[in-house]
């Protein structure tokens, strides 16, 4: 039996690091072993089929073969369809208005986690809020004001969640579900 998964990367093609294309990527987990592979904006974000087998030996095997052909480790998160699905159903932007500096995000979290952060949490300048989260998944919006880029965002997440999650934009997510 297969099972459909979508891998997210994290922090790869950003900073200094070598860049990935995407053939390069597909490549990789071709030899993985996993077949049906599609890849979605070059963060990270790929989709593919995968024999039956835990999630924990599908993330080694991703992280451990990603690190042997590019020479640096990269933390995965994966999740099915029917996860995204369900992430998606919780509507967690429902009633939000989105305008032109209107960010919405959704953090993967690698496994799950507990916080004490009382959510909804807003920054001191209101720029970011924490709107909701599950145990493996965190829902945000970011306001892009003058000089508020979405790496401050991210600080406030990873020092309530740890270093190893990754954020996607909502409509990626969105996206993913079509591949």
């Amino acid at each position: 039996m297969t099972v459909r998964y979508v891998a997210f990367l994290r922090g790869i093609n950003v900073g200094s690091r070598r860049r990935i294309k995407m053939d390069e990527l597909n490549a990789v987990f071709g030899l993985l072993g996993f077949s049906e592979i599609t890849t979605l904006i070059a963060s990270g974000n790929v989709v593919f089929t995968s024999p039956d087998q835990s999630e924990t030996a599908i993330i080694k095997a991703i992280e451990d073969g990603f690190e042997a052909a590019f020479g640096f480790r990269v933390h995965t998160m994966i999740r099915t369809p029917a996860e995204i699905r369900a992430m998606i159903d919780l509507e967690p932007f429902k009633g939000e208005e989105v305008r032109k500096e209107t960010r919405l995000y959704l953090t993967l979290l690698p496994a799950p986690t507990s916080s004490t952060l009382k959510l909804p949490h807003v920054t001191m300048d209101g720029d970011c809020r924490i709107l909701s989260r599950t145990d493996r998944e965190v829902f945000s919006v970011l306001t892009l004001n003058q000089g508020r880029t979405s790496v401050d965002a991210m600080a406030i997440l990873e020092k309530e969640y740890g270093k190893n999650v990754t954020t996607r934009n909502w409509n990626t997510i969105l996206k993913l579900l079509k591949v």
